[in-house]
């Protein structure tokens, strides 16, 4: 636990050096997500039916931003290699990985959302399920999207393949994340949604680490 510790003590520290990443993210978020009530116009009943989507949909995507640099850095300077001969099963590593883009990529975004909601005109029950939707479903998006950055691992335009590779893999996240909003908005329990997305955010849990590590794997022999 304290070599994983390390692991994500480390990403974060790097993140931190390298703060207009983080800052690229969060603002590609939140640009995409306030051009569309200047699009579509300031009509309440319009920016209530299509916010929730237009949030996820942004946050998906600000997420997408950095997930080619997930491993990128790690294989160019050699320590990917030393990560994978390391007596640390790989499966825990790809896991500190993940948690650490997800704090440095997911928080924010989650932080910034709620803000973002408030030009959609979204009541406060229904920005607390959002909330909520998220919190569930961007550590999967993580974990998804490190199958994704392992097999594009050295590729050329990486960030490209890797958007392809990861879009089917999380579009469920954002067909519940969506449904659970829309579900608060309309008086409906947005439980069933939410049961759903923790589900999703389990079985990547329990199946991504090992896909990502067999692909890094392939990539480093």
């Amino acid at each position: 636990m304290s070599a994983l510790a390390a692991i994500v003590r480390r990403d974060l520290a790097i993140a931190l050096r390298r703060g207009g990443h983080v800052g690229v993210v969060v603002a590609f978020f939140v640009l995409v997500a306030s051009l569309f009530p200047l699009g579509v116009g300031p009509e309440l009943a319009v920016l209530r039916r299509i916010g929730s989507g237009v949030i996820w949909v942004a946050a998906l995507l600000a997420a997408m931003l950095s997930l080619d640099r997930l491993f990128q850095a790690d294989f160019e300077d050699g320590s990917l290699e030393q990560l994978v001969l390391a007596p640390v099963a790989l499966e825990f590593v790809v896991l500190a990985k993940a948690l650490a883009h997800w704090l440095t990529t997911g928080v924010p975004l989650l932080l910034a959302a709620p803000v973002l909601g408030l030009l959609f005109d979204l009541e406060r029950g229904t920005l607390l399920v959002m909330v909520l939707a998220m919190a569930l479903g961007s550590p999967a998006l993580s974990l998804m999207g490190a199958i994704g950055a392992a097999l594009t691992l050295g590729l050329r335009r990486g960030g490209v393949l890797v958007s392809l590779l990861v879009l089917p893999l999380v579009t469920p996240i954002l067909i519940f994340g969506v449904g659970a909003v829309e579900a608060a908005a309309t008086g409906t329990p947005a439980r069933t949604h939410l049961l759903i997305l923790g589900a999703l955010l389990l079985a990547a849990l329990a199946l991504t680490p090992w896909a990502t590590a067999a692909a890094l794997r392939s990539a480093m022999e």
